[in-house]
């Protein structure tokens, strides 16, 4: 099965950029499912950042909202995080994540419990 690779870690000072793409992810949600980011801090649970249902509905977290879009280049096939305006409070590392099987994110939490993930990426901010 076609594995998801994230990309596009880093360090970065607050209030800078990052994006992340995704490659993967949509062998495993092509047939109807979603996709989307979690991250994660070592001690803590999973959060979910963003998600992308298959009708192209998004959802994010209210704690990245405004800051972070989620988006797909139908061209590359690739899922994409844009992090704008970064805070100290971002950093960790970040998953992608996709379900073969949910075609409508009705909670953003699922996210970060999809059937498939990849290895993540790890962003750091410094304030």
């Amino acid at each position: 099965q076609e594995q998801l690779v994230e990309s596009g870690g880093g360090s970065v000072q607050a209030g800078g950029s990052l994006r992340l793409p995704c490659a993967g992810a949509f062998a495993h949600s092509r047939s109807g499912g979603s996709t989307g980011w979690f991250r994660q801090v070592p001690g803590k649970e999973r959060e979910a950042v963003a998600g992308l249902s298959h009708d192209g509905t998004t959802i994010v977290a209210d704690s990245v909202k405004g800051r972070f879009t989620i988006s797909k280049d139908n061209g590359k096939n690739i899922l994409y995080l844009q992090m704008d305006s970064l805070k100290p409070e971002d950093a960790a590392m970040y998953y992608c994540s996709a379900d073969t099987y949910v075609r409508h994110i009705l909670s953003l939490g699922d996210v970060a419990e999809f059937d498939y993930s990849g290895k993540g990426t790890q962003v750091t901010v410094s304030s």
